[in-house]
């Protein structure tokens, strides 16, 4: 996805030159990692109000033009939102390069309920977890992955070790070499026996 962000660089740091900041319509925000120094630059509070709108940001690669010099790839690692009027307070960027590996939650999208054998006899399907921590480079990070759920019995569950990844995404709770981490992510119960 082309992401394209302008920033512009903050030469104060600190609580006051933050509120500052924001009340001239602007977000504070921080670019670090990739062994680089941090760089503070702020955004456009209209346009950040508008591009969290779009929950697939928080697996995007963005390109931050700064200053109309630089640009840097990054993925948003943290938001914070004002507690009382839930407007963007602070975005931490992390670099993304293309030698960068990253890690990130990503959701879960779950297709083929409908026609699952166990659903259809009446078997009741749990999402057991609607995101699973991947890591990967940046340019292969998904939006969301996929989980065919339409071949699921009743009385069955499918586990992490099950699900089909990109090609260079691995699931962070499968590289610990312990089989405890590989929790299911859906299940169909039995049906209730009608009595």
């Amino acid at each position: 996805m082309g992401l394209n962000w302008t920033a512009e660089i903050r030469s104060e740091e600190g609580k006051g030159a933050s509120r500052r900041l924001r009340r001239a319509g602007k977000v504070p925000a921080i670019i670090y990692g990739a062994d680089k120094a941090a760089v503070s630059v702020a955004f456009d509070a209209n346009f950040i109000a508008h591009a969290f709108d779009n929950n697939d940001m928080y697996n995007s690669v963005i390109t931050v033009d700064v200053n109309g010099g630089d640009s840097e790839q990054v993925v948003v690692k943290d938001m914070q939102r004002h507690p009382a009027t839930n407007e963007v307070a602070h975005i931490d960027l992390q670099r993304a390069g293309e030698s960068n590996m990253i890690t990130k939650k990503v959701p879960l999208v779950f297709t083929g309920k409908s026609t699952a054998p166990g659903v259809k006899m009446g078997g009741l399907m749990s999402f057991l977890q609607p995101t699973i921590e991947v890591r990967c480079l940046a340019k292969d990070l998904p939006a969301s992955i996929n989980v065919d759920v339409s071949a699921m019995e009743a009385g069955t569950s499918m586990r992490l070790s099950e699900l089909t990844m990109p090609e260079g995404v691995v699931i962070t709770a499968l590289t610990h070499g312990n089989t405890d981490y590989d929790q299911a992510v859906v299940n169909i119960g039995k049906p209730k026996r009608k009595g």
